[in-house]
């Protein structure tokens, strides 16, 4: 486990204190420490299963199939991780309203799970702890979906519409960006005085794009992240380091 320096968790802390509203931006860094794979490392899960294109998810019922089959054997992971040490310092700033919304990237829900209300949670990629139907938009718990899935691979369908293009509530490959959720990180973007982003390799577009607009905006802007980003030239204070302990002792959170 590489550690902070302290100085650099010094000057965090500091920026955070002296800030008037600060937006953390979230990706998959921040919840390795809760025992949850990423998706692009050497040895994340995209080295295991390739992505399911949404196109193809649309266009075969076996793809689908498939789709839930990789859902469920990964919920034995997802099931069992509870926010860090990570999650809990964000959520106090949240709850300390130093933070005016999180952005994230992750499908967890851990963020939700630490504490932070749903409407401070703007989640890019969606959520993986319940299901939509892709014909009426509703929303479906997971538990009857996959005790008959397991049972004998029953497809879920709409309750409501009847739907057979059921889905977990996350952005797949191939799929559109949320408007609406976009729409709402470009705003609490451009009103913050400070922007940490945490945990993401800040490679993936479009949701890469707001630590830049908000550093072209007249923000502050700090990286955490265990390893370098291509935006670290831009950023007022790059920390590599391991993310629950450098925000533990930023924000005094156990």
């Amino acid at each position: 486990m590489e550690f902070a320096n302290q100085d650099d968790v010094k000057r965090l802390h500091e920026l955070i204190e002296g800030a008037e509203c600060v937006v953390i931006f979230t990706g998959a860094g921040i919840s390795t420490e809760s025992g949850i794979p990423d998706f692009r490392s050497p040895g994340g899960l995209w080295t295991k299963y390739k992505p399911i294109d949404f196109g193809d998810f649309m266009a075969s019922a076996e793809m689908r199939r498939e789709s839930w089959r990789r859902k469920f054997a990964m919920d034995r992971t997802m099931n069992t991780a509870e926010p860090n040490r990570g999650h809990r310092a964000v959520a106090r700033l949240v709850e300390r309203n130093k933070v005016s919304a999180v952005i994230t990237q992750n499908v967890d829900g851990l963020h939700q799970a630490s504490g932070i209300p749903d409407s401070r949670v703007i989640e890019l990629h969606g959520n993986a702890t319940y299901a939509k139907c892709l014909g009426c938009g509703l929303r479906h718990e997971l538990d009857p979906i996959k005790e008959a899935f397991l049972a004998d691979e029953t497809m879920p369908i709409c309750t409501d519409c009847g739907s057979e293009f059921m889905k977990t509530a996350t952005i797949s490959f191939g799929q559109s960006m949320p408007e609406d959720q976009m729409a709402r990180a470009q705003r609490e973007t451009l009103a913050c005085d400070l922007f940490i982003a945490i945990g993401s390799s800040l490679v993936v577009y479009p949701a890469a794009g707001f630590p830049i607009m908000a550093k072209q905006n007249g923000s502050s802007m700090v990286i955490l992240n265990r390893e370098p980003t291509d935006l670290d030239s831009h950023a007022d204070l790059v920390i590599n380091g391991e993310i629950g302990p450098t925000l533990g002792d930023a924000v005094a959170v156990n």
